[in-house]
């Protein structure tokens, strides 16, 4: 299990289209991986989840990796956060 920590540098926070574009990054990948927020945890594969920790700009969200693939993912998907978030 890994985790990486990030603060939300977009203005609008965790809206429907970054949200969409994160979960659609997410499931790319086999290994689990959820997000907390705002004393929330989402299954980060899934949207409504996502907007439903209602993470705005300048709070911190907690990724967290679980499985075989998971060094790859977060790799990826901290990349991905730290362009688009």
């Amino acid at each position: 299990m890994t985790e990486f920590t990030y603060a939300i540098k977009d203005p609008n926070g965790i809206h429907a289209r970054p949200a969409g574009m994160l979960v659609k990054e997410c499931a790319k990948y086999s290994c689990s991986i959820t997000i907390d927020g705002n004393g929330k945890t989402a299954d980060a594969k899934k949207i409504f989840a996502v907007m439903g920790l209602g993470v705005r700009s300048g709070d911190t969200i907690t990724l967290t990796f679980d499985g075989s693939d998971e060094a790859e993912a977060k790799a990826h998907i901290s990349e991905f956060i730290g362009k688009n978030l």
